[in-house]
């Protein structure tokens, strides 16, 4: 065996744990593919001698390449047009590790990856990795060359600043795929009240065109007019759009395919008592790629 090939066979076991760290750290699926090669470019040139810890190593790279890219990414987010959403990742096959409880789905919503945009990236790096990797603060000071106690009062910075609006999935998966199912059903049968019952009275609508596509600019607050929003769009488009269910970023989504392409992915966030509280609708073609590639290899 090559040593290029050793060295890919040692890499490979840890390419999905840092793919969801990378993505966790910064919202954008075809990015954290690219920290994550650049993470095995580094591997393949480092000398085995200094790798006490293969997994450890790795994850402190990935971690630094990624508060690296953060800098320019939250310049170009700045001039984002209208809506910002993280790049979405179909979920059911593991992409982003087992989302097995509520707490494990919240982690990696879209609604909890926005608000992790408030935060520096330092608390950022921080609050994944003891979140969602369980880290000790002593092994995030190892990762960042920070001190412990700084760590510690890192991490209780970025708790209170998202904390009071971080997403609760408490609705089962049953629930969750029959509230898509009249969701859909209202809409396409133009059943005003009917999505009024299924909306929660202050639910919001954000869509993420950037600029490519037709998008609202400015989200759409309230049951009532994302209720007559849905049925005019229906109205003018239903005939032309395919509608399929899928688990993105761990909550129901409808995947819209015109003539067999994907145009837009609109992930619905459930509230304990089942009615729906969000929409996030990607239609940004650019963000579509690697979701799209899933769907495809699905």
């Amino acid at each position: 065996m090559s040593s290029a090939a050793a060295t890919a066979d040692e890499f490979e076991p840890h390419r999905p744990r840092l793919f969801g760290l990378a993505y966790r750290m910064l919202g954008s699926a075809q990015e954290a593919e690219d920290a994550v090669q650049d993470a095995y470019l580094r591997f393949s040139g480092a000398e085995r001698a200094d790798i006490e810890h293969v997994g450890a190593w790795l994850a402190k790279v990935t971690t630094n390449l990624c508060l690296n890219r953060l800098a320019s990414a939250r310049a170009r987010r700045e001039e984002y047009v209208g809506p910002w959403l993280p790049e979405p990742v179909v979920t059911s096959g593991g992409a982003l590790g087992p989302l097995e409880s509520a707490e494990q789905r919240e982690a990696v919503s879209m609604a909890l990856l926005v608000l992790l945009e408030r935060l520096t990236p330092v608390e950022r790096a921080v609050y994944v990795l003891r979140e969602a990797f369980a880290y000790s603060h002593g092994e995030i000071a190892g990762v960042l060359d920070l001190s412990e106690a700084n760590c510690r009062q890192l991490y209780g910075r970025a708790v209170r600043r998202v904390a009071g609006e971080r997403p609760r999935f408490e609705a089962t998966e049953e629930r969750r795929r029959q509230l898509v199912e009249s969701f859909v059903a209202a809409a396409r049968e133009g059943d005003l009240a009917g999505l009024e019952r299924l909306l929660a009275a202050d639910a919001v609508w954000w869509s993420d065109g950037g600029g490519k596509v037709t998008a609202a600019r400015r989200p759409l607050v309230g049951r009532d007019r994302i209720a007559r929003f849905l049925v005019g769009g229906w109205e003018k488009y239903a005939t032309a759009v395919d509608l399929s269910y899928a688990e993105v970023n761990g909550a129901p989504a409808l995947v819209g395919r015109f003539a067999g392409a994907l145009v837009g992915l609109a992930v619905l966030e459930c509230a304990g008592d089942g009615s729906l509280v969000a929409v996030r609708n990607v239609v940004n073609p650019d963000k579509l790629r690697f979701v799209g590639r899933q769907l495809a290899d699905g």
